[in-house]
């Protein structure tokens, strides 16, 4: 018996695969409102091995789905939501079509505006939970969730951006960053061109984000924020459930107590006031017990038990009355050993030396906590307070006009320890000695410095906590020419250009010996010019009619002669040199320093061969493969060997300008 012929599209790629047009009309939706529901469900498009087999028509598609996907879809309970808006959408224009305004504005107000009456359209709490069955796929996804509410939470309110999603989003990352100063765990942050970055550990898992700078934000006409708003809104309920996770596992009570007044003064991190979760400690605390009804009640111990472990407790200090010295010699001891920690040490002379454990517990938290510290108003005051505070520091002051939430306004309190400034040191101009600071409304003495304070640029609190450790406040004091900002997340390799390390110690042989003979041609042409100013100085005494000296020897003049004819020679090739643009050669002296380096040439010169001979014969016993695979190792070994030369060279050039000057 023949086999049944299978129908075409029916099996395959054409099964499997979906266009969106095909998927629209499946889940009678508009195109915005599908783009919506895949981005909140995590459903993005496929390429299928082959398209023409995939699209069922002669047109060419241009996205595809899986129908796995788009058949998932289909029980989805936003869909419901949408169809009824659809609806609602639809009577609305019909009534507002035969001239019936009342029936339209019933309509109107039943509708769930979530800009006019604040009720939610739908919420998406169930996507949450089915995209991220436990907490840690939530933290794990946390990154792009942060760097974009922090975004939103930057930028002006327009007609694409409403003024309720910047208000919420400012909000939410404020909640966050509070959770964080609280527990400590934030560990590293960069100052980059594209914003700030900050790295955190919660609960075990790396979170970075990005958060831009407070400039004002230039908002263009080429970006969709309709899809930008769509992932924030999906964003903004993921990280109210993190917030409010963190918070319950912290003992805080969530959301935290808000004070419009003064975020409306600009208190931001002032505004939130923390709270501990009174049913979470005296459930800690209190033992629980159920009664008859069913409901728990705190009860404490019986009486009579109560009693019964007094009088035991009693006659166990009467006998340990007699060995008491004893025992608190064993107690000392335990606390010695309880105290110390073992110590790692080479069971043979010559071993391996292990890393030897210590107590870091919690001291990152707390580098900042003895210092008070006092920003100048022309200080970043938003991402400095944030550090700071996450480090310990309880005591941050600063000028009024940067808002509420200050522990001192007065610039001059006593209690200050250190001074963040970011602005040029003040010249007098005045011969009074008094100045009109541009930033200040106060008259200030010129370069005025309180005693016993230490006076810093920002960078000192970003480079501090990221080697944690108080850096010397010397290299950042006011004015003064900042180390390297190097990025924490960026782990150094050998070989590699490093900018803390001294140029002569990570540069080539080749690279040395070509800077050895640039400084001597540097050098020749300065001697060159001393002499010309000398000859040219002989020259104009002799036009005065001072005395040139006696003729004495006439081999002398001979070997003067002969000095002249060859420096005539060279002027001359020179001369063709530059009029034929080649590079001008002069002749090298023969010293014992040129020989050594010309040697020393050949040596590297005679070393490459050998290295270049060995890799193409080891090169000739790989197998076709690896050899290009090696080759492309090689390409990429030598393109980053190519950038740190130049990050050398560009650093070398800096050296000798600041030398000069």
């Amino acid at each position: 018996m023949a086999g049944e012929r299978k129908k075409k599209g029916t099996s395959g790629n054409a099964k499997n695969y979906i266009t969106r047009t095909q998927a629209v009309k499946k889940l009678q939706l508009s195109l915005p409102d599908f783009r919506k529901l895949c981005i909140w469900k995590g459903i993005f498009p496929r390429e299928p091995r082959n398209r023409h087999k995939a699209s069922k028509s002669s047109t060419a598609s241009t996205t595809f789905y899986y129908t796995k996907d788009i058949q998932y879809l289909l029980h989805e309970p936003l869909l419901q939501k949408f169809r009824d808006q659809k609806v609602l959408e639809k009577k609305i224009s019909r009534a507002l079509g035969r001239g019936d305004i009342t029936d339209a504005a019933r309509l109107e107000r039943n509708a769930a505006r979530p800009e006019k009456t604040g009720k939610p359209r739908y919420t998406l709490d169930h996507v949450i939970r089915e995209r991220y069955p436990t907490f840690v796929d939530a933290v794990r996804d946390l990154d792009d969730c942060l760097s974009m509410l922090f975004l939103f939470a930057n930028l002006p309110s327009t007609a694409a951006v409403p003024a309720k999603m910047v208000a919420k989003c400012e909000r939410l990352c404020l909640e966050f960053q509070h959770y964080i100063i609280t527990s400590h765990s934030l560990q590293k942050s960069f100052l980059s061109i594209k914003g700030i970055y900050y790295q955190a550990n919660i609960q075990g898992e790396d979170v970075l984000w990005l958060v831009p700078y407070k400039f004002n934000q230039r908002v263009v006409g080429d970006i969709d924020f309709r899809i930008m708003g769509t992932f924030v809104e999906f964003y903004m309920t993921l990280l109210k459930f993190i917030n409010f996770r963190l918070y319950t596992a912290a003992g805080l009570k969530y959301p935290p107590v808000f004070d419009q007044a003064k975020d409306d003064l600009a208190g931001e991190l002032g505004a939130f006031k923390l709270e501990g979760n009174r049913a979470a400690i005296e459930g800690e605390q209190a033992p629980k017990q159920i009664t008859s009804g069913g409901s728990t009640t705190s009860a404490g111990p019986d009486p009579k038990t109560q009693a019964a472990v007094n009088k035991l407790l009693s006659q166990m200090r009467q006998q340990d009355d007699s060995s008491e010295p004893r025992s608190q010699g064993a107690s000392v001891n335990d606390d010695e050993i309880t105290d110390s920690l073992d110590k790692f040490e080479p069971a043979a002379p010559g071993g391996d030396v292990l890393l030897q454990p210590s107590y870091d517990g919690n001291d990152a938290g707390s580098l900042f906590a003895n210092c008070t510290f006092y920003l100048s108003r022309e200080t970043p005051r938003q991402p400095l307070e944030f550090i700071l505070r996450a480090f310990g520091c309880k005591r941050i002051g600063w000028d009024a006009v940067l808002g509420e939430g200050a522990y001192t306004t007065n610039e001059l309190d006593p209690t200050i320890t250190h001074h963040i400034v970011d602005r040029p040191v003040l010249q007098n101009a005045q011969g009074n000695g008094m100045i009109e600071d541009n930033q200040t409304a106060q008259k200030l003495a010129a370069n005025q410095r309180v005693p016993g304070r230490t006076y810093i640029q920002p960078q000192w609190v970003w480079d501090s906590v990221n080697d944690v450790e108080l850096k010397r406040p010397d290299l950042y004091a006011p004015g003064a020419s900042l180390p390297p900002h190097l990025s924490p997340f960026v782990k150094s390799t050998q070989g590699a250009y490093d900018p803390t390390v001294p140029l002569e110690e990570q540069q080539t042989e080749a690279e040395a010996l070509a800077e050895s003979d640039v400084e001597e041609d540097g050098e020749g042409a300065e001697n060159d010019m001393d002499v010309a100013e000398d000859d040219d100085q002989d020259e104009d005494g002799s036009e005065d009619g001072s005395f040139g000296g006696f003729e004495e020897d006439d081999g002398e003049d001979e070997e003067d002669e002969d000095e002249e004819q060859t420096a005539e020679i060279e002027r001359q090739k020179e001369l063709e040199a530059e009029l034929a643009g080649k590079p001008v050669k002069r002749a090298a002296t023969s010293t014992p320093q040129n020989k050594a380096k010309a040697e020393a040439r050949k040596k590297l010169a005679a070393q490459a061969r050998e290295e270049a001979e060995d890799l193409e014969r080891a090169k000739g016993m790989l197998s076709k493969k690896k050899r290009r695979l090696y080759d492309m190792m090689e390409y990429t070994n030598k393109k980053k060997s190519d950038q740190d030369k130049v990050l050398r060279e560009k650093r070398r050039k800096i050296e000798k300008q600041k030398n000069r000057a």
